[in-house]
């Protein structure tokens, strides 16, 4: 019997302005992925730093790679043993609220909803997504207190599709839900048919400056950069007098410039609501 595949891999523990320049130091050093962990993430990263997950081919090149990172970042060293670690993840997901009277669980937990609850199930697979994130839980909120029925929502970078679901089981009747990676969208797709919901939401790659058409509510919870680069593209896709929701981005307090630049792009909205949850911010604004 062969022995069971090692995967080993660096960490380091960074400050939240240090993330780009530890990563792409990863990167040099040879890793082939980097995944990052917060306070805000299913594993959680160090306390009041991000702690940076570097995979690695073999365990000799981990540890040149560690000897090569600043003292200062922690560098360590750690392997997993066999395939144990693809659902590792799932035993931090369990059921809950994502805004008022809706909860999200994953396939493999059971929830009793309360008298009046709605319960979406999301299997977020190998697309961005749970529901857990503040940026999220931030959009749904707006979602939660706004009129949707009868509207057709658009979702500009839809991971595991949950803001379309929510948005659906929130009332409105259709959802497009876009993304780039094609993983996303089957994801998406899967959790439409998971939850009844395959004929109102159509999923595609779509480029969002293809759109054709305008749509009453549009949500894009993405990074700030990408939302600034995508800005003229987004704005094409709101009715005039629609909600736009943006989010993926950080206070201003923790990232000065991410408002700013955000204010700027969008700069043809009305004065847009800024809401906040932990170090994040979402804006809701009408066109």
């Amino acid at each position: 019997m062969s022995d069971p595949a090692r995967y080993p891999y660096v960490l380091i523990d960074v400050a939240e302005g240090d993330v780009d320049e530890a990563s792409a130091r990863l990167f040099e050093l040879g890793a082939a992925g980097v995944e990052e962990r917060d306070a805000t993430t299913l594993a959680r990263g160090a306390p009041g730093a991000v702690t940076l997950v570097a995979s690695f081919a073999h365990e000799q090149e981990a540890r040149a790679a560690s000897a090569e990172l600043s003292p200062a970042w922690k560098p360590r060293v750690e392997e997993v043993v066999g395939d144990a670690w693809r659902d590792e993840w799932k035993k931090y997901f369990e059921p809950f609220v994502v805004c008022p009277g809706l909860v999200v669980r994953p396939p493999w937990r059971e929830h009793s909803p309360a008298p009046g609850e709605r319960v979406i199930v999301l299997e977020p697979g190998r697309a961005f997504g749970t529901g857990l994130h503040e940026t999220t839980s931030l959009v749904a909120g707006v979602l939660a207190r706004t009129p949707l029925a009868g509207a057709t929502v658009l979702d500009v970078g839809c991971g595991s599709g949950i803001l379309a679901l929510v948005a659906l089981a929130l009332g409105a009747a259709r959802a497009r839900a876009i993304d780039v990676d094609p993983d996303a969208v089957a994801v998406a797709l899967e959790n439409a048919e998971r939850n009844g919901m395959s004929d109102r939401l159509q999923a595609d790659e779509t480029p969002v400056a293809r759109i054709r058409g305008s749509f009453p509510v549009v949500l894009a919870n993405i990074e700030a950069k990408t939302l600034v680069d995508l800005a003229p593209a987004i704005l094409g896709c709101v009715a005039p007098g629609g909600l736009l929701v943006l989010s993926g981005i950080l206070a201003p307090d923790v990232a000065p410039a991410q408002l700013a630049d955000i204010r700027r792009a969008y700069a043809s909205l009305r004065e847009p609501e800024v809401v906040r949850k932990g170090e994040w911010i979402a804006l809701a604004a009408r066109r």
